[in-house]
């Protein structure tokens, strides 16, 4: 079985620097930068959030 590896540069969501999006046997995306710690993993078909670290950014949950 061949797994495949998409890379893209994008745009860090929490500090503009240039991040890694890659996309992982169609099924995985992570979004990783390197300037701030910043990392998503999320399911590529549904969205699903399966890791997130946000350094400075404060978690509030929906009521």
């Amino acid at each position: 079985m061949t797994k495949t590896q998409v890379i893209i540069e994008v745009c860090c969501p929490n500090c503009g620097a240039q991040a890694q999006k890659t996309i992982l046997d169609n099924k995985i995306v992570q979004t990783s930068c390197p300037k701030c710690d910043y990392l998503l993993i999320s399911c590529l078909h549904t969205g699903k959030v399966v890791e997130a670290y946000a350094p400075g950014l404060i978690f509030t949950p929906h009521s």
